[in-house]
Protein backbone atom coordinates (compact mmCIF):
# COMPACT_ATOMS: atom_id res chain seq x y z
CA UNK A 1 0.00 0.00 0.00
CA UNK A 2 1.34 3.50 -0.94
CA UNK A 3 1.81 6.05 1.89
CA UNK A 4 -1.17 7.92 0.32
CA UNK A 5 -3.60 4.97 0.17
CA UNK A 6 -2.32 4.25 3.94
CA UNK A 7 -3.40 7.76 5.03
CA UNK A 8 -6.72 7.61 2.94
CA UNK A 9 -7.09 4.43 4.53
CA UNK A 10 -7.36 5.50 7.66
CA UNK A 11 -9.26 8.82 7.65
CA UNK A 12 -11.83 5.92 5.74
CA UNK A 13 -11.52 3.85 9.08
CA UNK A 14 -12.04 6.85 11.38
CA UNK A 15 -14.86 8.20 9.18
CA UNK A 16 -16.93 4.77 9.65
CA UNK A 17 -15.84 4.74 13.52
CA UNK A 18 -16.86 8.31 13.98
CA UNK A 19 -20.55 6.91 12.07
CA UNK A 20 -21.07 4.32 13.79
CA UNK A 21 -20.02 3.81 17.42
CA UNK A 22 -21.23 6.06 20.21
CA UNK A 23 -23.60 6.45 22.94
CA UNK A 24 -26.30 4.57 20.62
CA UNK A 25 -24.27 1.35 18.28
CA UNK A 26 -25.39 1.91 14.92
CA UNK A 27 -24.19 -1.13 12.79
CA UNK A 28 -22.18 -0.58 9.13
CA UNK A 29 -25.47 -2.07 7.17
CA UNK A 30 -28.22 0.54 9.14
CA UNK A 31 -25.69 3.21 8.99
CA UNK A 32 -25.31 2.35 4.85
CA UNK A 33 -29.23 2.20 4.77
CA UNK A 34 -29.57 5.74 6.73
CA UNK A 35 -27.70 7.06 4.12
CA UNK A 36 -29.00 5.89 0.82
CA UNK A 37 -32.24 5.17 1.87
CA UNK A 38 -33.33 7.30 4.81
CA UNK A 39 -36.11 6.40 6.93
CA UNK A 40 -36.91 8.95 9.32
CA UNK A 41 -38.99 6.79 11.27
CA UNK A 42 -36.02 5.05 12.79
CA UNK A 43 -34.20 6.53 15.30
CA UNK A 44 -31.29 5.11 14.35
CA UNK A 45 -31.19 6.97 10.62
CA UNK A 46 -32.36 9.91 12.88
CA UNK A 47 -28.69 9.36 14.60
CA UNK A 48 -26.36 8.87 11.63
CA UNK A 49 -28.07 11.74 9.62
CA UNK A 50 -28.92 14.59 12.17
CA UNK A 51 -25.84 14.07 14.98
CA UNK A 52 -23.21 11.98 13.33
CA UNK A 53 -23.55 13.24 9.96
CA UNK A 54 -22.98 16.61 10.40
CA UNK A 55 -19.99 15.94 12.74
CA UNK A 56 -18.16 13.83 10.58
CA UNK A 57 -18.56 17.00 7.65
CA UNK A 58 -17.51 19.60 10.46
CA UNK A 59 -14.71 17.15 11.27
CA UNK A 60 -13.44 16.63 8.16
CA UNK A 61 -13.41 20.79 7.23
CA UNK A 62 -11.99 21.72 10.57
CA UNK A 63 -9.39 19.32 10.96
CA UNK A 64 -8.13 20.05 7.27
CA UNK A 65 -8.08 23.41 7.98
CA UNK A 66 -6.34 23.55 10.76
CA UNK A 67 -3.76 21.10 9.70
CA UNK A 68 -3.03 23.23 6.63
CA UNK A 69 -2.95 26.42 8.42
CA UNK A 70 -0.26 24.86 10.53
CA UNK A 71 2.03 23.77 7.72
CA UNK A 72 2.19 26.98 6.22
CA UNK A 73 2.22 28.83 9.71
CA UNK A 74 5.48 26.53 10.53
CA UNK A 75 6.64 26.64 6.46
CA UNK A 76 6.54 30.48 6.94
CA UNK A 77 8.00 31.39 10.03
CA UNK A 78 10.47 28.50 10.02
CA UNK A 79 9.05 27.42 13.41
CA UNK A 80 7.76 24.15 14.09
CA UNK A 81 6.48 25.37 17.40
CA UNK A 82 3.55 27.68 15.07
CA UNK A 83 0.49 26.56 15.40
CA UNK A 84 -2.89 28.84 15.46
CA UNK A 85 -3.61 27.93 18.59
CA UNK A 86 -0.33 27.76 20.06
CA UNK A 87 -0.01 31.66 18.48
CA UNK A 88 -3.26 33.06 19.65
CA UNK A 89 -5.27 32.76 16.02
CA UNK A 90 -7.66 30.41 17.58
CA UNK A 91 -8.15 32.75 20.52
CA UNK A 92 -8.25 35.85 18.61
CA UNK A 93 -11.43 34.17 16.62
CA UNK A 94 -12.91 32.98 19.92
CA UNK A 95 -13.03 36.44 21.48
CA UNK A 96 -14.18 37.47 18.54
CA UNK A 97 -17.65 35.62 18.42
CA UNK A 98 -17.80 35.88 22.28
CA UNK A 99 -17.56 40.03 22.34
CA UNK A 100 -19.54 40.15 19.37
CA UNK A 101 -22.31 37.93 21.02
CA UNK A 102 -22.03 40.58 24.13
CA UNK A 103 -22.14 44.04 22.32
CA UNK A 104 -24.64 42.80 19.42
CA UNK A 105 -27.06 40.62 21.92
CA UNK A 106 -26.98 37.47 19.58
CA UNK A 107 -26.50 34.14 20.51
CA UNK A 108 -27.44 32.07 16.98
CA UNK A 109 -24.88 30.49 15.68
CA UNK A 110 -25.02 30.80 12.12
CA UNK A 111 -24.60 34.59 12.35
CA UNK A 112 -21.92 34.38 15.39
CA UNK A 113 -19.80 32.23 13.44
CA UNK A 114 -18.49 34.64 10.74
CA UNK A 115 -17.25 36.88 13.54
CA UNK A 116 -14.40 34.57 13.77
CA UNK A 117 -12.97 35.79 10.64
CA UNK A 118 -12.28 39.26 11.58
CA UNK A 119 -10.60 37.91 15.30
CA UNK A 120 -8.36 35.78 13.28
CA UNK A 121 -7.38 38.03 10.85
CA UNK A 122 -6.52 40.57 13.67
CA UNK A 123 -4.62 38.11 16.00
CA UNK A 124 -2.53 36.86 13.27
CA UNK A 125 -1.26 40.33 12.13
CA UNK A 126 -0.60 40.93 15.53
CA UNK A 127 1.30 37.70 16.67
CA UNK A 128 3.05 38.08 13.26
CA UNK A 129 3.89 41.84 13.91
CA UNK A 130 4.91 41.39 17.86
CA UNK A 131 7.56 38.43 17.03
CA UNK A 132 9.42 40.57 14.52
CA UNK A 133 7.67 38.62 10.97
CA UNK A 134 7.29 42.22 9.12
CA UNK A 135 10.96 42.77 9.99
CA UNK A 136 12.44 39.65 8.62
CA UNK A 137 13.87 38.82 12.05
CA UNK A 138 11.15 36.48 13.46
CA UNK A 139 12.48 33.90 15.44
CA UNK A 140 10.56 30.16 16.68
CA UNK A 141 10.89 31.36 20.14
CA UNK A 142 10.05 35.08 19.45
CA UNK A 143 7.15 34.51 17.78
CA UNK A 144 6.20 31.63 20.25
CA UNK A 145 6.29 34.25 22.96
CA UNK A 146 4.27 36.89 21.14
CA UNK A 147 1.64 33.84 20.60
CA UNK A 148 1.86 32.73 24.27
CA UNK A 149 1.25 36.18 25.64
CA UNK A 150 -1.55 37.32 22.70
CA UNK A 151 -3.41 34.04 23.62
CA UNK A 152 -3.47 34.57 27.87
CA UNK A 153 -4.73 37.60 26.90
CA UNK A 154 -7.41 36.87 25.08
CA UNK A 155 -8.18 34.34 26.98
CA UNK A 156 -8.17 36.12 29.85
CA UNK A 157 -10.36 38.77 28.05
CA UNK A 158 -12.86 35.99 27.18
CA UNK A 159 -13.52 34.80 31.07
CA UNK A 160 -13.76 38.93 31.77
CA UNK A 161 -16.94 38.31 29.52
CA UNK A 162 -18.11 35.58 31.01
CA UNK A 163 -18.00 37.49 34.76
CA UNK A 164 -19.63 40.13 33.69
CA UNK A 165 -22.59 38.52 31.69
CA UNK A 166 -23.18 35.43 32.85
CA UNK A 167 -26.14 34.88 30.65
CA UNK A 168 -23.65 34.75 27.74
CA UNK A 169 -22.00 31.02 29.09
CA UNK A 170 -24.10 28.84 27.25
CA UNK A 171 -22.91 30.94 23.97
CA UNK A 172 -19.42 31.14 25.52
CA UNK A 173 -19.00 27.51 26.94
CA UNK A 174 -18.45 25.98 22.83
CA UNK A 175 -15.94 29.07 22.47
CA UNK A 176 -13.59 28.38 24.95
CA UNK A 177 -13.70 24.65 24.78
CA UNK A 178 -13.59 23.21 21.49
CA UNK A 179 -16.33 21.14 20.11
CA UNK A 180 -18.09 19.31 16.89
CA UNK A 181 -21.18 18.87 19.83
CA UNK A 182 -23.56 21.12 17.53
CA UNK A 183 -22.04 20.94 14.28
CA UNK A 184 -25.27 20.85 12.67
CA UNK A 185 -26.05 24.56 13.76
CA UNK A 186 -23.10 25.82 12.06
CA UNK A 187 -23.19 27.61 8.55
CA UNK A 188 -21.04 23.95 7.23
CA UNK A 189 -21.51 24.82 3.31
CA UNK A 190 -20.13 28.65 4.35
CA UNK A 191 -17.57 27.41 5.91
CA UNK A 192 -16.43 24.68 3.38
CA UNK A 193 -16.24 27.36 0.80
CA UNK A 194 -13.85 29.31 3.37
CA UNK A 195 -11.79 26.95 4.02
CA UNK A 196 -11.46 25.99 0.52
CA UNK A 197 -10.36 29.65 -0.75
CA UNK A 198 -7.92 29.02 1.81
CA UNK A 199 -6.21 26.06 0.72
CA UNK A 200 -6.32 26.82 -2.94
CA UNK A 201 -4.17 30.06 -2.23
CA UNK A 202 -1.79 28.44 -0.19
CA UNK A 203 -1.58 26.25 -2.74
CA UNK A 204 -0.82 28.59 -5.70
CA UNK A 205 1.23 30.50 -3.19
CA UNK A 206 3.12 27.26 -2.40
CA UNK A 207 6.56 27.35 -4.85
CA UNK A 208 6.99 31.18 -3.26
CA UNK A 209 6.38 30.23 0.33
CA UNK A 210 9.48 27.38 -0.14
CA UNK A 211 11.28 30.28 -1.87
CA UNK A 212 10.60 32.54 0.94
CA UNK A 213 11.59 30.19 3.34
CA UNK A 214 15.40 30.34 2.38
CA UNK A 215 15.81 33.69 3.24
CA UNK A 216 14.18 36.92 2.64
CA UNK A 217 17.51 38.20 0.37
CA UNK A 218 18.03 34.57 -1.47
CA UNK A 219 14.11 35.03 -1.95
CA UNK A 220 14.46 38.52 -3.72
CA UNK A 221 17.13 37.18 -5.48
CA UNK A 222 14.88 34.42 -7.38
CA UNK A 223 11.64 37.10 -8.16
CA UNK A 224 9.68 36.40 -5.05
CA UNK A 225 8.47 39.94 -3.01
CA UNK A 226 8.14 38.70 0.46
CA UNK A 227 5.75 41.25 1.43
CA UNK A 228 3.45 40.00 -0.75
CA UNK A 229 4.03 36.13 0.11
CA UNK A 230 3.75 37.17 3.66
CA UNK A 231 0.10 38.97 2.89
CA UNK A 232 -0.98 35.96 0.76
CA UNK A 233 -0.34 33.23 3.96
CA UNK A 234 -1.91 35.64 6.25
CA UNK A 235 -4.95 35.68 3.97
CA UNK A 236 -5.14 32.05 4.12
CA UNK A 237 -4.57 31.29 7.53
CA UNK A 238 -7.41 33.79 8.52
CA UNK A 239 -9.90 32.15 6.27
CA UNK A 240 -8.44 28.47 7.55
CA UNK A 241 -8.80 28.91 11.04
CA UNK A 242 -11.50 31.10 10.95
CA UNK A 243 -13.18 28.25 9.14
CA UNK A 244 -12.54 25.86 11.65
CA UNK A 245 -13.19 28.32 14.85
CA UNK A 246 -16.81 28.99 13.42
CA UNK A 247 -17.11 25.04 12.78
CA UNK A 248 -16.03 24.03 16.09
CA UNK A 249 -14.29 26.24 18.47
CA UNK A 250 -10.76 26.51 19.39
CA UNK A 251 -9.63 23.20 18.85
CA UNK A 252 -5.86 23.36 20.41
CA UNK A 253 -2.54 21.93 19.08
CA UNK A 254 -3.94 20.07 15.79
CA UNK A 255 -2.21 22.54 13.75
CA UNK A 256 1.03 21.69 15.45
CA UNK A 257 0.76 17.74 15.44
CA UNK A 258 0.16 17.23 12.13
CA UNK A 259 2.30 18.98 10.00
CA UNK A 260 5.99 17.29 11.13
CA UNK A 261 4.21 13.81 10.69
CA UNK A 262 3.17 14.76 7.56
CA UNK A 263 6.50 15.59 6.72
CA UNK A 264 7.78 12.24 7.63
CA UNK A 265 5.44 10.46 5.11
CA UNK A 266 5.54 12.80 2.33
CA UNK A 267 8.92 14.49 2.39
CA UNK A 268 9.55 18.47 2.62
CA UNK A 269 7.37 19.33 -0.32
CA UNK A 270 5.02 21.99 0.44
CA UNK A 271 2.39 21.15 -1.87
CA UNK A 272 2.09 17.06 -0.64
CA UNK A 273 2.97 18.13 2.80
CA UNK A 274 -0.56 20.72 2.76
CA UNK A 275 -2.70 17.57 1.53
CA UNK A 276 -1.51 15.26 3.95
CA UNK A 277 -1.56 17.55 6.95
CA UNK A 278 -5.03 18.29 6.08
CA UNK A 279 -5.89 14.39 6.07
CA UNK A 280 -3.96 13.71 9.25
CA UNK A 281 -5.48 16.91 11.08
CA UNK A 282 -8.91 15.22 9.86
CA UNK A 283 -7.86 11.92 10.84
CA UNK A 284 -6.63 13.05 14.55
CA UNK A 285 -10.06 15.33 14.96
CA UNK A 286 -12.60 12.62 14.16
CA UNK A 287 -10.75 10.15 16.63
CA UNK A 288 -10.42 12.87 19.35
CA UNK A 289 -14.38 13.69 19.03
CA UNK A 290 -15.16 10.10 18.50
CA UNK A 291 -12.75 8.72 22.03
CA UNK A 292 -14.24 11.89 24.14
CA UNK A 293 -17.86 10.54 23.22
CA UNK A 294 -16.86 6.68 24.60
CA UNK A 295 -14.96 7.40 27.56
CA UNK A 296 -17.38 8.63 29.83
CA UNK A 297 -20.26 7.92 27.86
CA UNK A 298 -23.01 8.79 28.29
CA UNK A 299 -21.38 12.09 29.47
CA UNK A 300 -19.15 13.62 26.75
CA UNK A 301 -15.38 15.18 26.63
CA UNK A 302 -14.74 18.00 24.28
CA UNK A 303 -13.08 17.65 21.09
CA UNK A 304 -10.42 20.58 22.01
CA UNK A 305 -10.08 18.78 25.44
CA UNK A 306 -9.28 15.24 24.10
CA UNK A 307 -6.77 17.50 21.54
CA UNK A 308 -5.21 19.20 24.16
CA UNK A 309 -3.89 16.15 25.98
CA UNK A 310 -2.58 14.62 23.42
CA UNK A 311 -1.08 17.91 21.68
CA UNK A 312 0.44 19.23 25.32
CA UNK A 313 3.24 16.44 25.19
CA UNK A 314 3.45 16.81 21.68
CA UNK A 315 4.27 20.58 22.11
CA UNK A 316 6.84 19.67 24.71
CA UNK A 317 8.49 16.94 22.99
CA UNK A 318 9.22 19.29 19.65
CA UNK A 319 10.43 22.57 22.08
CA UNK A 320 12.82 19.80 23.57
CA UNK A 321 14.37 19.14 20.08
CA UNK A 322 14.88 22.67 19.22
CA UNK A 323 18.33 24.10 19.69
CA UNK A 324 19.04 27.62 20.66
CA UNK A 325 18.38 29.95 17.90
CA UNK A 326 17.32 26.86 15.78
CA UNK A 327 14.54 26.31 13.27
CA UNK A 328 13.48 22.43 13.62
Amino acid sequence: MTRWGLLIGVLAAVVLLSLTVGVRPVSLAEAWRALTAPDLTNPDHIVVLSIRLPRIVAGLICGAALGTAGMAMQVLTRNPLADPGVLGVNAGAAFAVTLGSLLLQRADAGFLAYLAFPGAAAATVAVFSLGGGFRGDASPVRLTLAGAALNALLVSLVSAVVLMRGDTLEVVRFWVVGSLADAGARPIAAMAMAAGGGLALLFALAPRIESLALGAALSRGLGTHPGRVQAGVLVSVTLLTGAAVALAGPIAFLGLMAPPIARKIVGAALRPGLVASALLGAVVLLFADTLGRLVFAPAEIRAGVMTALVGGPAFVLIARRLSPGGTS
